[in-house]
């Protein structure tokens, strides 16, 4: 595949390392140092220009690129080559954002103005990596593929549960909830209507706000116990964690040094503690009673402050330290000090690029469950067998629709709902299943 990327910063040189070996790259940056240190150390093609320029888009390829991956350090020169490369002929184009306001569509859609694929924040992905540890199963955040519409909920059924026992079918949960996934004895499969969940079961939910909730209700006898949670450091990461487990069984508690953020995180963050104090001091760590917390998660915005407190957070008696570690010569000594997962945004950024790298009407994959299962992005195009047949004919077995992103909005479907020409449909396939019904949607 012919991949082209503009920026040769961390992340973009840490991209190369991670595709340059297997497809085409193509670095794009204006500094001909960096571009020479990039040509001697990774196989990639290099030229030297800015990311907005036609002409230096032109030369990289562009128009001849399956993904173009604008990772600047600035947003509006990634949202802006990104678009032209789209524009000039590019599959898809993906933009890197700092900016969580280029995220929120409720109030302005960017990424479809400027006819991008898909915006990505880093430190949002990190925070939804970090979220799946903090769950401690293997979580996957449909928030990675579509634009937030969808959340996904994992329950435990319980002995005696309302739902446990009962197919599918008879559950009616009404529009917008699906179960994705049922694993049983470590097994995972995607569930039809006659199946049922039974007690040590894991069933995956799939859904938007009450209604999700509302489903994940019948599978527990009783509300399961609130896990403390403290969270070091107030920045992006830190908000997104907090915003993401605040929607859970989770009691958090938000510490940050700045008064004037902390105000403004209070103001955004519902059902979220957050404490004005310095998280590398041990005595404002006891104030926040880190040693009661279940999970302590360091993320400030220095890797040395984040091993600090990670350490202290330990010597009080927190029961579970991750940390944000940006410096990969890191990795071989937090072992050692105790912390229990370390998070890279780099490595979360490559991961996630390398599931984009996809072939004919998939736009990206990752593997959930296992890898026994796996969630698809797949495009609908004209000629699609499956265009206007209502989902309930369409005989997949081992996968479910779980998500359509089209241009007014991104739901989960119900039954009697059909795909469309131009649709993204987000597709989460068992494995074993998974080839049978992706060459369904090649036209």
């Amino acid at each position: 595949m012919n991949v082209v990327i503009l920026g040769g910063g961390t992340v973009g040189t840490s991209i190369c390392k991670v595709l340059g070996n297997r497809h085409n790259v193509c670095l794009v940056d204006p500094d001909p140092e960096v571009l020479e240190i990039a040509g001697e150390q990774l196989d990639v093609q290099t030229v030297k220009g800015s990311a907005c320029d036609a002409v230096t888009l032109f030369q990289a390829g562009v128009q001849s690129a399956d993904l173009v991956l604008a990772v600047t350090s600035k947003d509006e020169i990634n949202l802006v080559g990104a678009s032209l490369s789209k524009s000039m002929g590019a599959r898809r184009s993906v933009a890197r954002v700092f900016n969580p306001s280029y995220l929120d569509s409720s109030t302005f859609d960017y990424r479809r103005h400027f006819g991008i694929d898909r915006l990505l924040s880093l430190e949002r992905l990190t925070a939804l990596e970090l979220a799946r540890s903090v769950r401690m199963r293997g979580m996957f955040v449909l928030e990675n593929l579509v634009r937030g519409g969808v959340e996904v909920q994992e329950v435990l059924v319980e002995t005696d549960a309302p739902a446990c026992g009962v197919p599918l079918k008879d559950l009616k949960f009404g529009s917008g909830v699906l179960a994705g996934v049922f694993v049983t004895d470590g097994v995972a499969r995607i569930p039809n209507g006659e199946d049922a969940a039974h007690a040590g079961d894991t069933v995956t939910l799939i859904g938007t706000g009450d209604s999700l909730e509302d489903a994940a209700r019948r599978f527990r006898k009783s509300a399961p116990p609130k896990l403390l949670v403290v969270i070091g450091g107030g920045g992006e990461i830190g908000f997104n964690l907090a915003r993401v487990l605040s929607k859970g069984r989770f009691s958090v508690v938000l510490m940050e040094g700045n008064l004037e953020r902390c105000e403004e995180l209070a103001g955004k963050l519902d059902g979220v503690t957050v404490l004005h104090g310095d998280v590398t001091r041990r005595s404002e760590m006891e104030e926040a009673r880190v040693d009661r917390a279940g999970v302590f998660v360091a993320a400030t915005g220095r890797d040395e402050d984040n091993i600090v407190c990670g350490v202290e957070a330990r010597e009080l008696g927190a029961s579970r330290i991750m940390s944000v570690v940006r410096r990969p010569d890191y990795a071989n000594v937090l072992g050692k000090l105790g912390i229990d997962v370390a998070v890279s945004p780099r490595s979360v950024m490559a991961r996630q690029v390398d599931g984009m790298v996809q072939t004919g009407a998939v736009l990206a994959r990752f593997d959930v469950a296992g890898k026994q299962a796996a969630v698809y992005e797949v495009e609908v195009r004209e000629g699609c067998e499956l265009i206007g047949v209502p989902l309930k004919d369409a005989g997949f077995r081992g996968a479910l629709v779980a998500a359509i992103d089209r241009e007014e909005f991104v739901r989960v479907p119900g039954a009697d709902d059909s795909l469309r020409a131009g649709d993204v449909a987000v597709l989460l396939a068992q494995a074993d299943a998974a080839a049978s019904v992706l060459e369904r949607f090649e036209a």
